[in-house]
Formats: structure tokens, C-alpha cells, sequence
């Protein structure tokens, strides 16, 4: 399983070292899951630690080491309807051969959510639902 990490979710494990985001790398390291991601969200990742946490900015560094990163293909080979930043990400992951797309945008990518028919093969969904799928967690 391949799994494509967007931004917010970098972001997030940096911040938060005992949430679901940083558990994922715990998946990677044991080989449940290989972990991708791009240049880009990992500069946006990067950028919006030292704006919104700059303490929490060097634990960001660990975790990119353990991902894949691929380059971020051009707009016109993503097929959903974003924003162009998120059209990027979509176009990365898919470019990454990701089977799932983890973000926390709903609001862009929320309409695309548990489709993989409609998104190429790749199921976008929050960490907590690719938890909740895949391992039984609820809550």
C-alpha cells in the first residue's frame, strides 16, 4: 500500500508527535505501508510549521527522511476539479502510483473522499478514516 501524505498531514505529525499522523510513520517503518510525499507538501508542510509552530519546525526533518518523495508533475496531469496548489498534490500522488491520498482538506478535496472510481484508483481520505478502514479504530 502506498500511501501519499499531503501537507497538512506533515504538518500535523511534526506538530503532534502522539497523533494518528505521526503513527503512520510508525506503519512506514515497519513496513505496513511505504510512505510518499512530494517537494511540494513537504515545502508547505515546512513553510507552515515555522509560521504557525517554528518549535516544532525540526521534527518535521526525521519524518521527511522516511518518505519517498516524488517530483510534482504539472497541472495538466491531475483530472480532478482543485485548486491548482491541490491539483498538484492530487497529480503528485498520482504520479507516486499512491493507492491513498491523506489530507485533512475537506473542503477541496472532501467531494472526492472514499471515491476511488472517480479519482484514477487512489482513495483520498483523512488519517482517522484510513485508520478507522483499515485497522478498526473508531472514535
Amino acid at each position: 500500500m502506498r500511501v501519499f501524505l499531503d501537507a497538512n498531514v506533515l504538518f500535523t505529525a511534526a506538530h503532534n508527535p502522539s497523533g494518528l499522523s505521526r503513527l503512520l510513520f510508525d506503519l512506514g517503518r515497519h513496513k505496513v505501508v511505504t510512505l510518499v510525499s512530494s517537494h511540494l507538501a513537504v515545502a508547505e508542510a515546512r513553510a507552515n510549521l515555522r509560521l504557525k509552530a517554528s518549535d516544532k519546525a525540526p521534527a518535521l526533518d526525521p519524518l521527511v527522511a522516511q518518505l519517498e518523495i516524488v517530483d510534482t508533475p504539472s497541472m495538466a496531469q491531475a483530472v480532478l476539479k482543485l485548486p491548482a496548489d491541490d491539483q498538484l498534490i492530487f497529480g503528485a500522488a498520482l504520479a507516486a502510483r499512491a493507492t491513498h491520498l491523506l489530507t485533512g482538506d475537506k473542503k477541496h478535496f472532501g467531494p472526492y473522499f472514499e471515491d476511488p472510481h472517480r479519482t484514477g484508483g487512489v482513495t483520498i481520505q483523512t488519517v482517522r478514516a484510513f485508520f478507522s478502514d483499515r485497522f478498526g479504530l473508531k472514535g
